[in-house]
């Protein structure tokens, strides 16, 4: 499996988790089930909601778009392509920064941890670890083939 295969992978099901909190947040679902800690009471919360949108749905659109171009670096187009390469760490960094942020907000502020955004950071750090190893494979081909 590439990294990217791994990338795409990592991010449709970081596409689920914001899918399901987005439904909660917005009304659809009643309920969360949440086995550990205090979903609900970190979804009311008034950090839950960034620029007017809830964070889950940031978290929507954060997961499609690297969703996206994992998919699109998996073409033979874009397989080598070390700015795609550069600009998914740069996402993914950005979005392992904000969860972890959001982290110690559950931490620290609210006092109480939701499973699912625990689960969100996990794939938001990963997402940002196996872009960086795609990158530095990318950029150390580079180096050689220019040798």
């Amino acid at each position: 499996m590439t990294k990217r295969m791994l990338a795409a992978l990592i991010a449709l099901v970081g596409l689920f988790v914001a899918l399901y909190l987005t439904l909660y947040k917005v009304g659809v679902i009643g309920e969360l089930v949440c086995s550990i800690g205090s979903c609900e009471a970190v979804q009311t919360s008034r950090w839950s909601t960034f620029l007017g949108l809830p964070v889950a749905a940031w978290g929507l659109a954060f997961y499609a778009a690297v969703l996206a171009i994992a998919l699109a670096g998996l073409t033979e187009r874009y397989e080598d392509s070390r700015p795609l390469a550069l600009g998914m760490l740069a996402m993914t960094g950005w979005g392992a920064l904000f969860s972890l942020w959001l982290t110690y907000l559950e931490l620290f502020v609210i006092r109480a941890i939701c499973q699912w955004c625990v689960i969100s950071a996990i794939l938001a750090v990963g997402l940002m670890v196996v872009s960086y190893l795609d990158w530095r494979e990318l950029r150390g081909w580079a180096e050689t083939s220019e040798q």
